[in-house]
């Protein structure tokens, strides 16, 4: 009699869970998207125990398959594995809504008064921390990735053809059919098991087209943010890589345009570079300087609608490639592929910040103490890095 009740009331718990944890995730998680990884990590894998560290493996790399910005497509996909559709909705919106309602602050005070907030002395404490904090976190995870002498070669390979230029994209998908080119050579393939009953596909039993996506948005944004709107869905459905690929597109799409000045756009890098949360946060800056709140909002659900829809679409297939023998090491390469890129993200940030005997030495110090205290918050050690770098 209880049963439905008590299985009603554990959704609840793990929505609120699912909000109360990413909620906080984007107000403290500085430092782009590979950190914000390691923090999910610390707290989903060994902190909760909601996901095992071979998935949470897996779900980096197939984030790292699709356009978006990762760290949100990460939350996107714990959210759906913790409580489904709705918890993939929550844990997304908990996840980019801070960083998005700060950034937009930080817009009108920019629009009102000329100029930027001056935070340039927590970003000198806080960016070799982010180093630190990001090889402690995937250090683990490369343990677990690299699997036999083959994902090694492919760990080594990928990390030297990124560190020359070679696109990310181009190194996950063809080091992952690499891989699955193998597994299908070496072993035949396994005939599919029989269907239950042939004729029914439960994907087309009582389903309905819903109406077109746009013609329900037109009413809300008014013509003048229509364009706006559609560039920043383009934008969001087609770019890989990071932040710095985003301002180029931005540079091509709005600056080249006249839509946006450059030094706007500057201070739109500026500003995803030192608020909490997603980076990609940052067109909600550019949205509010070209048409206000309106043009907040449609900059923000442009840019971040295709990482829902996207995840939603992937997501129930990640544990049926891990299930298969030749989607496997498909699997296995892209994570071995993903944990390359990582670290070249970590090398190319080093280049940038640790420049001075100051920062080296925190950049050490915060090392030793992300290794050494395994159980301490990685965001008590970026709170601390920033408020060094502020009186120093």
């Amino acid at each position: 009699m209880n049963k439905p009740q008590n299985t009603a009331k554990n959704k609840e718990n793990n929505l609120l869970e699912l909000s109360l944890l990413f909620l906080r995730l984007g107000c403290t998680a500085f430092g782009g998207p590979a950190v914000h990884i390691a923090l999910m990590r610390e707290e989903i894998v060994n902190k909760r125990k909601w996901i095992e560290e071979q998935h949470f493996l897996d779900l980096i790399g197939a984030t790292n398959l699709i356009p978006g910005p990762n760290s949100t497509e990460m939350a996107i996909h714990i959210g759906q594995e913790r409580a489904g559709i709705k918890g993939l909705l929550l844990a997304g919106l908990c996840f980019i809504l801070p960083a998005v309602i700060l950034t937009t602050l930080i817009a009108w005070i920019c629009k009102d008064y000329g100029q930027l907030p001056q935070v340039k002395p927590l970003l000198l404490g806080i960016k070799p921390t982010i180093i630190a904090v990001i090889l402690a976190a995937i250090y683990p995870l490369g343990k677990k990735a690299v699997k036999n002498t083959q994902t090694a070669l492919f760990g080594i390979s990928a990390l030297i053809l990124c560190l020359l230029g070679v696109s990310e994209v181009l190194v996950l998908f063809g080091f992952g059919f690499l891989a699955l080119a193998i597994s299908w050579i070496s072993s035949p393939p396994v005939p599919p098991a029989s269907s239950s009953a042939p004729g029914s596909s439960p994907s087309s039993t009582g389903s309905s087209s819903p109406p077109p996506f746009t013609a329900n948005l037109l009413p809300l944004v008014g013509i003048s943010n229509y364009n706006l709107l559609f560039t920043f869905l383009k934008i969001g459905a087609i770019l890989y890589g990071s932040g710095y690929v985003l301002f180029a597109f931005l540079d091509s799409e709005l600056v080249a345009k006249g839509l946006i000045s450059r030094q706007q756009l500057l201070d739109a890098i500026a500003v995803g570079q030192f608020t909490p949360g997603p980076v990609f946060s940052a067109v909600s800056f550019i949205g509010y300087q070209i048409n206000g709140l309106r043009g907040a909002a449609v900059s923000t659900l442009g840019i971040f609608l295709p990482a829902f829809v996207f995840v939603a679409l992937l997501n129930p297939f990640v544990k049926k490639m891990r299930g298969s023998l030749h989607f496997t090491a498909f699997l296995d390469a892209v994570n071995v592929a993903a944990i390359a890129l990582i670290l070249v993200v970590c090398f190319n940030m080093g280049k940038e910040v640790l420049t001075d005997p100051k920062s080296i030495a925190l950049g050490i110090l915060a090392l030793i103490i992300s290794f050494s205290f395994k159980k301490l918050n990685s965001v008590w050690i970026l709170l601390g890095s920033a408020l060094f770098g502020y009186f120093m």
